[in-house]
């Protein structure tokens, strides 16, 4: 063997330089496992052996620690394959294949570089050159079964923790709010203020509904929430933080709050970029489920009714829970009408309509998923008009008895939030006491000390002082809402239900969450008139039947009444004397306005009828252009004569707008001054209509 070995190292190779490579797969191993170690720096004794100088002797340790599963984040391993790519090096040293790589791709890569590199690879047991088949095919046998050892390994590690995993005897991280006792089973935290915290969130959920509105009710009470430092400086340390929205969610989702043990919700799974990342799956897969295992802050029947809640709150992403919470808009059934058509659930789209947003309830699935058509539009505020009256009619009978709930509620809330604040002031008390205790035993003399603690300590009590004000001001505010006064007022509140239901200060949400308390869905179908099926929670449904909306056009047409009444009135009136008439008797546009006469104008044009002019002129009426003609006489003179009243004048416009009744024999004797003179001339004429001298 050592003749074959020093007839594979040539002077080429000598030329180049030697790299040792060492690695232990964990901190742990390279602390604990230290005869490795030193075997694999020993390798430079045997390079130095076969003629490479010492200082030409490489060492590449700085992946120490990691593991040879992958070369991805391996530094060492990426610096040798460079190394070997571009000839640098002569020969690769390593203890074992295991040190270099577990992955045969990683391998192989690397024998396929030093092969073309004619480069020697060295282990343990002798010297092998990639560019000779025998040798090659002996490395990658000692890689593949490197790789299988390494899934042998972790094969047998891993049934180790699933068999413990099904006994429930496997200790994992536990979340905030339960801990490890003494003999090793689950307890919860002996903190009180833990427990009240947590308590507190999961009723919270089952009142709203919502994480989201649990999120919100801790900003607005100013409620703190626990956590707990897993690693690095500070761990084990407990801090108080707000609550955020993911938090609540993670809480909601884990199991080990009902008492369950679980096992294996994740797997480990690698994305695009070939990082690590761990993926959820179904409870279905998950590979141990223990109901009851120890205790919890909530039983497993809730929740499962927490995961159905939840799952229900992401809407937009499924066909059948899509829009079920409420939000805002106007739209009272948004998320709960069902197209009668084709069975989808229709959407709300919002529409500017005389200054204001009016909801529609669209079906747009066939435009969506199949590029058709609308299957159906209804305008909305007609539709929850009469799902308003008939939910006023269903809930009229139950009113006083949701009242006395709703007191009972708020005084249980009340005491929640009065023992979580109780808490928070007891810890105040305990740190700021804590913190008066570490300034008595400091040495006054090292003042350095001292005045950092005396400003810890009066920071504390600082706390401890607005903590106390403002315990005492929500105390205040409670006892007001649990005064006979309140009380009062919730019966009253009660028993007129339809005003508060009307009442414009009532934010739309708070209808639709309490719409979604008794109503399930809503089927609409559009015909001649809206068909409207409710089917309310339990099981109870009831049929409406109400007129389809009108469209724009007919709202805005004026009604025909006054459409007569005003071609009636223009015989004898003009458009400002219409306008005024139909005022007096009460008649008002489709916006509700008063009329002027700009607006009989409009209505006239839009109907087509005959303006005061026209009819005077069909009449025989005549301008002043034309009388004066007639008489010969200059226009001014017969507006002069009609305002005399000398001839009989007929307004169409304003004051000095007019028509004349036409005249028969006319006798004009002129004054002084000729035909336009400054003096009046008399006038003596026999009307066509009168027959009298004027």
């Amino acid at each position: 063997m050592f003749t074959e070995t020093h007839q594979k190292v040539t002077a080429d190779h000598l030329s180049r330089d030697a790299f040792l490579y060492v690695r232990q797969s964990s901190l742990r191993q390279v602390f604990e496992n230290t005869e490795s170690t030193k075997r694999q720096y020993a390798l430079r004794e045997r390079a130095s052996a076969l003629g490479w100088p010492i200082e030409r002797i490489h060492v590449i340790d700085s992946d120490l620690g990691r593991s040879g599963a992958s070369a991805e984040g391996r530094d060492g391993f990426q610096q040798l394959v460079s190394e070997v790519a571009i000839g640098h090096a002569g020969i690769v040293l390593g203890l074992e294949v295991s040190r270099l790589a577990r992955n045969n791709a990683d391998w192989h890569r690397l024998i396929e570089l030093a092969a073309l590199s004619h480069t020697l690879i060295l282990d343990e047991d002798g010297i092998y050159d990639p560019a000779h088949f025998n040798d090659r095919l002996l490395l990658g046998l000692k890689g593949t079964m490197s790789e299988a050892e390494l899934h042998v390994l972790r094969a047998r590690l891993q049934g180790g923790i699933r068999n413990k995993a099904r006994r429930g005897e496997l200790e994992l991280a536990l979340p905030i709010g339960l801990v490890y006792g003494a003999d090793g089973s689950v307890v919860l935290d002996p903190d009180r203020q833990i427990q009240d915290t947590l308590r507190l969130l999961f009723v919270s959920f089952a009142e709203c509904g919502s994480a989201s509105a649990v999120v919100r009710r801790f900003q607005r009470e100013g409620w703190a929430f626990p956590r707990r430092i897993r690693g690095g400086i500070g761990k084990g340390e407990l801090l108080w933080a707000t609550l955020d929205h993911s938090r609540a969610v993670q809480i909601l989702h884990n199991p080990r709050y009902a008492g369950a043990f679980v096992y294996g919700r994740t797997r480990g799974g690698r994305n695009a970029q070939l990082k690590s990342v761990q993926h959820k799956v179904a409870r279905e897969q998950w590979h141990v489920l223990i109901r009851d295992a120890h205790v919890g802050y909530i039983d497993w029947e809730e929740y499962e009714r927490n995961q159905a809640t939840l799952k229900q709150n992401v809407g937009g992403f499924g066909e059948a829970s899509r829009g079920r919470v409420p939000r805002e808009g106007t739209g009272l059934l948004q998320g709960r009408v069902v197209c009668g058509l084709c069975g989808a659930r229709m959407r709300v789209r919002y529409q500017e309509v005389e200054g204001r947003l009016e909801p529609y309830y669209q079906c747009t699935d066939a435009v969506v998923r199949r590029a058709g058509k609308l299957c159906q539009s209804v305008r909305g505020r007609p539709i929850d008009e009469a799902i308003s009256a008939l939910l006023l009619e269903s809930v009229a009978p139950a009113a006083i008895e949701v009242a006395l709930a709703v007191q009972e509620e708020i005084a249980g809330r009340l005491e929640q939030a009065e023992t979580l604040r109780a808490s928070q002031l007891e810890r105040a008390r305990y740190e700021a006491e804590l913190a008066r205790r570490r300034y008595l035993k400091v040495d006054p003399d090292n003042r350095l000390v001292a005045d950092a603690l005396e400003a810890d300590w009066n920071a504390r009590l600082r706390q401890l002082d607005a903590l106390q004000r403002e315990h005492e001001r929500q105390r205040a505010a409670d006892q007001g809402l649990l005064g006979e006064e309140a009380r009062g007022r919730i019966l009253a509140l009660a028993k007129e239900f339809r005003h508060v239901w009307n009442d414009p200060r009532t934010e739309p949400i708070e209808r639709k969450r309490m719409m979604a308390l008794l109503i399930e869905d809503v089927t609409l179908v559009k015909a001649d008139r809206v068909s409207i099926h409710v089917r309310f929670r339990g099981g109870k449904t009831r049929s409406l039947l109400i007129d389809k909306p009108k469209p724009i056009a007919q709202i805005r047409k004026t009604s025909p009444q006054v459409v007569q009444t005003v071609d009636e009135l223009l015989e004898t009136c003009t458009d400002r004397q219409v306008a005024a008439r139909l005022n007096e008797l009460g008649y008002r546009n489709w916006q509700g306005q008063s009329f002027t006469f700009k607006k009989v104008i409009v209505l006239r044009n839009a109907y087509h009828l005959k303006s005061r002019f026209e009819r005077l002129r069909e009449r025989g009426m005549r301008t002043g252009d034309e009388l004066a003609k007639q008489l010969d006489v200059c226009p001014t003179t017969i507006h002069q004569w009609g305002r005399q009243g000398l001839l009989r004048r007929h307004l169409y416009g304003n004051n000095h707008r007019c028509l004349y009744e036409p005249v028969g024999e006319v006798l004009v004797t002129k004054g002084a001054g000729g035909r336009y003179g400054s003096r009046s001339p008399t006038l003596i004429a026999v009307s066509s209509t009168t027959q009298g001298a004027i």
